[in-house]
């Protein structure tokens, strides 16, 4: 497992738990949003439908099918901030250039990426069901993906509740 110097900050209110399909960004994130006490909102739920029905047919998303994406979370984060509110947001965040739209530089917000291996991914996804992201995809996923440098950097083939304590112990908590 990799840890850096903690990246977060104590105005930290948001966090998006990054990383491929199956990495684990829903579980981690539903749980670590339980033990805070703060919201969570699942990224997958902001796509049009008309995403969903590419990636259900195996079709890869494009930047330009992700723009509203993107903007649909952005416009959750903003909304956050102005309440508020703490919360815990799952999303792929695969490219540099979206984790800049989430972000937009703000202090409130920072990232929590689980890096995983091929293998433990490829067995996540062969078990999933009902979902529209699968195994088809993962490609396009690990091809597109911009590794963060300043995200707090975690390896999900650890337990869950081991994970969520470093993420709590990089923020301060």
């Amino acid at each position: 497992m990799k840890i850096r110097s903690s990246p977060f900050n104590s105005s930290v209110q948001i966090l998006i738990i990054m990383g491929v399909s199956g990495s684990g960004k829903t579980t981690i994130g539903t749980l670590l949003a339980k033990d805070l006490g703060w919201s969570f909102y699942e990224g997958d739920n902001f796509h049009s439908q008309k995403n969903i029905n590419k990636m259900t047919c195996g079709v890869p998303l494009t930047d330009a099918d992700r723009e509203p994406w993107l903007q649909a979370l952005r416009q959750l984060i903003e909304e956050l901030i102005i309440t508020s509110e703490h919360a815990v947001i799952s999303c792929s965040a695969l490219k540099q250039g979206y984790r800049d739209v989430l972000a937009a530089n703000s202090p409130r917000i920072g990232f929590v990426y689980l890096k995983s291996s091929d293998s433990l991914i490829r067995e996540r996804l062969s078990k999933r069901e009902m979902h529209f992201m699968n195994e088809v995809l993962l490609e396009s996923q690990l091809h597109e993906l911009e590794e963060p440098d300043d995200a707090l950097i975690l390896d999900p083939a650890f337990p869950p509740q081991f994970l969520i304590s470093q993420i709590k112990k990089n923020l301060e908590f």
